[in-house]
């Protein structure tokens, strides 16, 4: 192997700089601007093609289909990302996003099933086929149920550098590129300065050393970036869509007492993702434009009379808007809670039309401590 690149979720210099730990395995990690919107598969896409949101086309960790007309979220096809690739062809590509069918020759990616009558088989898609197999009986079962929800862990972060040790040690590349989301989900859960959020940092630390380890016995060059910089959530979430379906903008039918979206009859949908959300839909300017005037109150799920967002550029002709500092934007377009969709209780990142924090809370019952998603700097080494 002659190169690996680690892209570290919740990485930001200011996280280093206070817990003084600007230095890392013989690593020195400087700040460098983040991409806008600053979110997972935001960053990956323009780190593996060097290309803007603009030109790759990842605009958040969702996109919006015209030929479907639906927002999906967390779909994991290659071909969502446009323009050529930075690795070559006899690379590895570990954890990343958006990774299947990549044209490489070694993936690892989490892929459960998910069973008809409930539930989730725990399973990762690996290429080749038969290395899943193979990762087990070496390393032992991938924990998915540690990799989000209620139950994550730091420490999945072991599980995804044995992983890509041991399928790197029976097929060597010349390139691999492995995601970690060790820092993610205490920062968010607890706060970024939270003593969860600490025993996280110890912890990448540690998995930092053993990678470099790696590097060093390898002969390989390492290098290591973060895609954003989880900062405080200090109010309440910003419920853009209680106002567009107020507004006329967003339609639902009602099944079984629940509101599920209507995306054929509605016109305007914030598509919500941690600090920013993505209006899509043909009258997406008058919509934005609207949520950028209205101020805050307890019926729009915000505090303290601030303005609602703020308009900071339009991507891919969709408005992008961003949440007052210290809040996040929710996706529900719901505040009578009988009217919560059946997913709206669950771990179900597919079927929610924009990402969930409070997935990792059981039932969803928990308060965010933590978002990201304005531009930022983050370490890189």
């Amino acid at each position: 192997m002659k190169k690996l690149q680690v892209i570290a979720a919740g990485l930001g210099y200011k996280l280093l700089e206070r817990n003084r730990m600007t230095e890392i395995a013989g690593l020195k990690f400087a700040p460098k601007a983040s991409v806008f919107p600053a979110v997972t598969c935001v960053a990956q896409a323009t780190l593996r093609t060097g290309l803007s949101p603009s030109e790759h086309g990842m605009i958040s960790n969702g996109y919006w289909s015209e030929t479907l007309r639906k927002p999906i979220f967390w779909e994991q096809s290659c071909r969502l990302v446009k323009g050529e690739r930075v690795w070559s062809k006899d690379s590895g590509v570990f954890f990343f996003q958006q990774s299947l069918g990549e044209d490489v020759e070694l993936i690892v990616s989490p892929a459960p099933i998910h069973k008809h009558g409930g539930g989730m088989i725990m399973s990762c898609y690996t290429k080749p086929t038969g290395m899943a197999e193979v990762l087990t009986k070496l390393c032992g079962k991938f924990p998915l149920w540690r990799y989000w929800g209620p139950l994550a862990s730091p420490k999945v972060g072991r599980k995804c550098v044995s992983y890509f040790e041991e399928m790197t040690n029976v097929r060597d590349v010349d390139e691999a590129y492995l995601y970690l989301p060790t820092l993610d989900y205490a920062a968010q859960k607890y706060g970024p300065d939270s003593s969860a959020a600490k025993a996280a940092l110890k912890e990448f630390r540690k998995q930092l050393e053993r990678i470099a380890d790696i590097a060093m016995r390898r002969g390989c060059t390492l290098k290591v970036m973060g895609d954003y910089e989880i900062t405080e959530v200090k109010a309440e979430p910003v419920l853009p869509n209680v106002i567009l379906r107020r507004e006329g903008f967003f339609k639902t039918r009602t099944v079984g007492g629940m509101a599920y979206p209507d995306f054929h009859q509605s016109t305007a949908f914030a598509m919500c993702d941690h600090e920013v959300c993505v209006i899509v839909g043909p009258e997406r300017e008058r919509a934005a434009e609207i949520l950028t005037q209205r101020r805050g109150g307890t019926e729009a799920g915000t505090s303290g009379g601030s303005p609602l967002c703020l308009c900071d550029s339009v991507l891919n002709d969709k408005p992008v808007l961003v949440a007052p500092q210290g809040s996040w934007f929710g996706y529900e377009w719901w505040t009578d809670k009988r009217e919560a969709p059946d997913f709206a209780s669950h771990v179900d990142i597919h079927n929610k039309p924009g990402y969930d924090p409070k997935e990792l809370f059981f039932f969803n019952k928990g308060i965010v401590k933590g978002t990201h998603g304005r531009q930022c700097e983050v370490a890189y080494a």
